[in-house]
């Protein structure tokens, strides 16, 4: 089934290349770099709590359909978990309007970490990293209501719903202000009593679901993108793997779109 999912989105984007040459006249090509202190996913550090270099690519066309890929470094060292050193992720989607001021946005995203595909664990064998989502959302105004699911999730951990709303409104000199709450919930806790459930459980301490939230100032200043984001979850250290990286935090992160 991995095999088959990783196989799925990089046909799917191996597919949309000749798509993209015939209709370049059409689409809008990007890209974007980021230097950032820390790359928090839902709330929860990637990178050790160190900084990360990221990137990505995007094809937009104007039926609303886009494709693109992202990448950041990361490193999972701690819980010996993982020995990943890089996340590459491909997605695609389709964004449109109800009205003039209710939008959506409709997608698949993968998520690899290449070289690291399969993880050795004393009880359970071999577990794959990489895991795939797919994703919705609905804004209204400065509002967006969205969730995500995995029919497996990072590590095998079976399946995972994310559901969340962000609310993002204007301040005076050019700021702008984004909030965010979303909720995780997981199949598995680390108090089933089966064996292998408990090593399928994505948290600790008996813990099957968790909130995360952020709020972050942004600001744009001679075509940069600068952002400071106060990021925590309700995870205590022993729920956390037994790690910091679920503490509150402070991130600050430098944006270039080109």
């Amino acid at each position: 089934m991995n095999a088959f999912k990783k196989t799925l989105a990089v046909t799917t984007l191996a597919l949309t290349v000749p798509m993209v040459a015939s209709v370049a006249s059409a689409a809008e090509v990007s890209a974007n770099v980021t230097l950032t202190t820390d790359y928090k996913f839902r709330g929860i550090s990637q990178n050790d709590t160190s900084p990360a270099i990221q990137g990505g690519f995007d094809v937009a066309f104007e039926n609303g359909i886009y494709v693109g890929t992202w990448g950041s470094v990361v490193d999972f060292q701690d819980p010996d978990s993982s020995d990943a050193d890089f996340e590459l992720d491909y997605y695609v989607g389709y964004g449109g309007n109800f009205s003039e001021d209710v939008s959506y946005d409709v997608g698949y995203i993968y998520y690899d970490y290449p070289g690291s595909d399969e993880t050795e664990f004393d009880l359970t064998g071999k577990r794959d990293l990489d895991y795939q989502e797919f994703y919705a959302s609905v804004s209204f105004s400065d509002f967006t209501l969205g969730a995500a699911y995995s029919d497996d999730y990072w590590l095998e951990t079976g399946e995972f719903y994310y559901v969340y709303g962000d609310y993002s409104f204007s301040l005076p000199q050019e700021f702008s202000l984004d909030l965010h709450y979303g909720m995780n919930f997981f199949e598995f806790d680390s108090e089933d009593s089966n064996l292998k459930d408990r090593e399928e459980a994505f948290l600790g301490d008996g813990e099957d679901s968790y909130s995360d939230y952020s709020i972050t100032l942004n600001k744009s200043y001679m075509g940069v993108d600068f952002s400071l984001s106060w990021v925590d979850t309700d995870l205590d250290k022993d729920e956390c793997w037994g790690t910091d990286w679920c503490d509150s935090s402070v991130v600050f992160a430098i944006s270039k779109s080109m």
